[in-house]
C-alpha cells in the first residue's frame, strides 16, 4: 500500500512539473489532475488483465511486475502450482486406488442416484457380461436381467446379500458361475454393490454334505447288521455252529468299519501334511515285492479256486523319494481294486518301467468288465462308486482311489485312468525325474 501511495504521489507530481515547464505556473493542478487520472488508468488496465486471466482459468497470468498487481499475479501464480500439484497427487491416488480395485478378486460396481452404471472394475464386468467403458452411465438393472436382482436392487432393503446366476461368466467345469451381491449405500442415494464368487463355496458345502451323508451310509449299514446279530444272539438259543457263524459275520462288519475308520483318517492326514522332502528314499523293487505279496493273498482269497493271472514287471533298479508307507498304499490300492473287480481266471499285469523323459510310471492293467467313460472323471471323488453293489460284496469303502490321487499329489506324481467296457482298465501312476535316482548299494553290516 505505501509503495502505491508513493507512485501515484509521484505521478502527480511528474505531470505537474510538466505542465508547469511547458504552461506555466498556473497549469500545475491541471497537470497533477490529469497525472492521477493516468494512473488510475494504468492501475484499472492492470486489474483488468489480471480479471481477465483468472476468468480463463489464470493461464498465462503476466510475469511479475512491481506493484500490487505484481505481486498478486505471483502469489495468484503459485497458489495455481499448488492446487495443481495437489490435483495431480489426488488424481494419482485415485487411480492407485481404482487399480487396487481392479485387482481384487471380487466385482464392485459404482452407481449413481438413478442406478446408473458410474464405474466398476473388470471383475465385474466379466460376471455380469458387461463393458466396463461402453455401458458406463446405462441402468445396471436393464443390463442384469435376473428377477432376483433386479427385485433385491429396486427393493432399498441392503441388510442381507441376493445370490444369482451368472449366465455370462462359466466356471472351470463349465457351468455358470454363483454370485453373490452384496449393496451398500453412500453419499446419498449413492451405490456401491460388491461381488463375489460362491461357486467353489457352495460346491464345497454341497460335497460336505454329499460327504457326511455317505459316511453315514456307510458307518450305519454295517452297524445295522451287527445290531441285527447281537440282537439274534441276545433273544434265540443258538448252536455253536450258528453262534460261530454270526460271530465271524459281525467281526465282517467290524473289521468293515474299521477299515472305513482308517482311510478316512488317512484322508484327512494327506490333507492336512506338507509334502514329502526328498529326504527319504525307498527301493522300487521292495515296494513291489510287497505289492506281489499282497496281490496274490488277495487273490487266493477272493478267488481261491480259479484264481487270478497275475504278472510283475519291474524296469531298472531305481530308489523314490517320499515316505514309503504312503507309496506302499498307493500302489496296493491301485492293485487291490484290480483283483477285486476282475473275476477269477482274469489277468492282472503290475509294470514299473522308465518313461523316454526321465519319468517312472507304475501301472496295473486288468481284464476286469472295465469302465464306462462318464465314470472316469469322478472315479477319485470320496465314495464314488460304479456299482455300489459290487463294491461292497469285495469289501471297497469308495475311497482308494481318492487316496491315491493325494498321495500321487503330494509326490508331484500324476494318475491317470484309461477304461474300457468289456476290455479292462489300466491305473498308471507317473512319477517326476526329481523324485528318482539309481539304487545305491546297500551298505555292509560289520561282523
Amino acid at each position: 500500500m505505501p509503495f502505491r501511495i508513493a507512485t501515484f504521489l509521484m505521478a502527480s507530481a511528474v505531470a505537474a512539473g510538466v505542465a508547469q515547464w511547458l504552461l506555466g505556473w498556473h497549469f500545475v493542478g491541471w497537470g497533477a489532475w490529469i497525472g492521477a487520472l493516468l494512473w488510475l488508468a494504468l492501475d484499472a488496465w492492470r486489474a483488468g488483465r489480471l480479471l481477465a486471466v483468472l476468468r480463463q482459468g489464470g493461464a498465462g497470468l503476466p510475469a511479475r511486475g512491481a506493484g500490487i498487481w505484481g505481486e498478486l499475479a505471483e502469489r495468484i501464480r503459485k497458489l495455481l502450482r499448488e492446487r495443481e500439484q495437489q490435483t495431480r497427487q489426488a488424481e494419482d491416488r485415485l487411480q492407485e486406488f481404482l487399480a487396487a480395485i481392479q485387482a481384487s478378486p471380487n466385482g464392485v460396481v459404482l452407481l449413481d442416484e438413478q442406478g446408473r452404471i458410474e464405474w466398476c472394475n473388470q471383475t465385474a464386468a466379466s460376471q455380469f457380461g458387461i463393458d466396463a467403458e461402453r455401458d458406463v452411465l446405462q441402468h445396471l438393472a436393464n443390463l442384469v436381467r435376473d428377477p432376483g436382482f433386479v427385485a433385491y436392487l429396486a427393493s432399498w432393503n441392503y441388510s442381507r446379500d441376493v445370490v444369482i446366476d451368472a449366465t455370462h461368466a462359466r466356471g472351470q467345469s463349465g457351468h455358470a458361475l454363483r454370485l453373490s451381491v452384496q449393496v451398500h449405500p453412500y453419499a446419498g442415494n449413492r451405490r456401491m454393490l460388491l461381488t463375489r464368487d460362491i461357486t467353489a463355496l457352495e460346491q464345497a458345502e454341497a460335497m460336505r454334505r454329499d460327504f457326511v451323508a455317505n459316511v453315514s451310509h456307510e458307518i450305519r449299514t454295517p452297524l445295522t447288521v451287527l445290531a441285527g446279530f447281537v440282537e439274534t444272539l441276545q433273544n434265540l438259543p443258538l448252536d455253536a455252529e450258528e453262534r460261530a457263524r454270526y460271530l465271524a459275520l459281525m467281526a465282517q462288519q467290524s473289521h468293515r468299519m474299521e477299515t472305513l475308520v482308517n482311510d478316512l483318517l488317512t484322508l484327512s492326514r494327506l490333507e492336512g501334511s506338507a509334502a514329502p522332502t526328498l529326504m527319504q528314499w525307498t527301493r522300487v523293487r521292495a515296494l513291489m515285492a510287497q505289492c506281489e505279496d499282497e496281490g496274490r493273498g488277495l487273490s487266493s482269497r477272493l478267488a481261491p479256486q480259479a484264481g487270478h493271472r497275475l504278472s510283475f514287471s519291474v524296469e531298472g533298479d531305481l530308489e523314490i523319494a517320499g515316505v514309503p508307507t504312503e507309496l506302499q498304499s498307493a500302489m496296493s490300492n491301485l492293485l487291490s481294486n484290480a483283483v477285486r473287480y476282475t473275476p477269477g481266471g482274469g489277468e492282472v499285469a503290475v509294470s514299473w518301467r522308465l518313461l523316454p523323459d526321465g519319468r517312472a510310471e507304475y501301472a496295473v492293467r486288468d481284464s476286469g468288465p472295465g469302465i464306462a467313460k462318464e465314470h472316469l472323471p469322478r472315479l477319485t471323488e470320496r465314495f464314488y462308486r460304479v456299482d455300489r453293489s459290487r463294491s461292497r460284496e469285495t469289501g471297497g469303502t469308495g475311497l482308494g482311489l481318492a487316496i491315491v490321487k493325494h498321495i500321487a499329489q503330494r509326490h508331484g506324481a500324476e494318475l491317470r485312468i484309461e477304461s474300457t467296457v468289456g476290455q479292462g482298465s489300466r491305473f498308471a501312476i507317473l512319477f517326476p525325474v526329481t523324485r528318482l535316482r539309481p539304487a545305491r548299494p546297500a551298505a555292509s553290516v560289520p561282523a
